[in-house]
């Protein structure tokens, strides 16, 4: 039996009231069947602002205060990487439902322990890796399952830009899981993985600014069959942020930025066609439907971002971190 009927407001908390806050709260703001019902900050002062911003109902200056309020179904973490685990376990202990932010914890050790924490209280968690929910992605994927152009050869995907170090920013802030890799070569990576699933071999560099946090890393990931995936993290460059699959006859491309809201390009016999998708949101609100849905079907695990999935992903980060010379 479900707990929601279909007419009954699915209501949200929010732990972390930072920039990617902002924009999961204004997209939920546009979805009927859910609500902002609390937010909470380490101050009250960011919680109460935050809150009237976007008509949440609570605003707590604990993150223990709201997992304890029993009026909240689901609860989004968006947290710095390090504080992922120990807020997730706080929610699923108080038997709220977890959609914790992208990359799920500091490592695969972390993950594994979350994901038996769920399953022991049986309540839902899902790593929130917006874009695999996003109407561009979810089209590339089935094209490339349909194989028009064939097998994949080859993949090349990047992420960059530059915005200078920071030592105050949360990006450069290594016992906050900062530099490129966690922050924004997790979708590089995760575009190999969901497309070629794990590789038999990984090849990476990196380099360093002087507080260990990596810069940049290089990657190449290799398959059977000489196939293989290009990947590239930087905070140190612009990069063209796009996503390229290279099959045997044709070629998809994600246009900038990829891991966005996007147009796909379709090349083939010296012919491209550009495909754009509509979007009226910044793109979160694809996760949240997904999300909802599986809460409102008693579900405790997505069918799309699986624990399987989560696990080879923070498993590969580990393995490039590894092979980079990277520790938290």
């Amino acid at each position: 039996m479900e707990k929601w009927s279909q007419q009954q407001k699915i209501r949200w908390g929010i732990i972390g009231l930072g920039k990617i806050a902002h924009k999961f709260a204004s997209d939920l703001l546009i979805i009927d069947e859910a609500e902002l019902y609390a937010v909470s900050s380490r101050t009250q002062e960011k919680a109460t602002a935050f809150a009237a911003k976007y008509n949440a109902v609570k605003a707590y200056g604990s993150y223990e205060a709201l997992t304890k309020d029993s009026h909240i179904d689901a609860v989004y973490i968006a947290t710095p990487h390090s504080l992922h685990k120990k807020n997730t376990l706080l929610c699923l202990s108080q038997g709220k439902a977890v959609l914790c932010e992208k990359p799920f914890a500091m490592n695969a050790n972390e993950v594994k322990t979350m994901i038996a924490k769920a399953k022991k209280n049986n309540v839902l968690l899902m790593e929130a890796l917006w874009t695999y929910f996003l109407p561009h992605y979810r089209y590339v994927l089935n094209f490339l399952g349909k194989k028009e152009f064939g097998n994949i050869i080859k993949i090349e995907a990047d992420f960059g830009f530059n915005s200078g170090f920071d030592s105050s920013s949360r990006v450069f802030k290594k016992s906050l899981g900062g530099g490129s890799l966690l922050d924004i070569g997790i979708y590089p990576i995760f575009a190999a993985l969901s497309t070629l699933g794990l590789p038999n071999s990984i090849k990476a560099s990196a380099s360093f600014f002087e507080n260990g946090v990596d810069s940049s890393c290089s990657m190449i990931f290799h398959y059977d069959n000489t196939v293989m995936a290009i990947l590239k993290s930087t905070l140190t460059d612009t990069t063209p942020t796009e996503a390229v699959f290279y099959c045997e006859r044709g070629i998809i491309k994600i246009n900038s930025r990829f891991h966005n809201p996007s147009s796909v390009s379709l090349i083939a016999n010296g012919k491209e066609k550009i495909i754009h998708f509509e979007n009226e949101s910044n793109g979160y609100k694809y996760e949240i439907i997904h999300f909802n849905q599986l809460l409102r079907n008693g579900k405790t695990e997505s069918d799309i971002m699986s624990f399987d999935f989560s696990t080879n992903l923070i498993q590969t980060l580990d393995k490039v971190r590894e092979k980079i010379g990277l520790s938290y």
